[in-house]
């Protein structure tokens, strides 16, 4: 079981080459792959802005790439708001910090190519 952090599902359903064969065999073997909900409200705030460009609104497209990558979404609890609140100042992107934090609660692996989400003890997939 894995989960993915925003970048990564977007190189996923883009198919870029910026998704390492490594990240994509990890994702291939996976029993289950998560997606934290925050990934959702990043990627809507992103399109919102004009910084991402979905060929449909945000929501009916995080609900087609979750169906069509077969991804399992893990939702925001109180526990993980507050677990992302506690983190260590390391990394300054909100939405990584409740990515961390989902993934330190359920002791899955983040499939990132950002280096920051390894100093705060969980595994990185790249």
């Amino acid at each position: 079981m894995i989960v993915l952090d925003t970048c990564a599902l977007l190189w996923l359903t883009s198919g870029s080459r910026k998704l390492t064969q490594n990240a994509r065999t990890a994702i291939a073997d996976a029993s289950v792959v998560y997606l934290s909900s925050i990934t959702a409200f990043e990627i809507g705030v992103k399109a919102r802005k004009g910084v991402l460009s979905l060929p449909f609104p945000a929501t009916e497209w995080i609900a087609s790439v979750l169906s069509l990558h077969d991804l399992s979404e893990i939702p925001l609890t109180a526990e993980i708001c507050g677990a992302a609140c506690d983190l260590p100042p390391i990394h300054k992107d909100p939405f990584d910090r409740f990515i961390i934090a989902t993934a330190k609660k359920h002791g899955l692996p983040v499939v990132t190519a950002d280096k920051i989400f390894s100093q705060y003890n969980i595994e990185v997939i790249w």
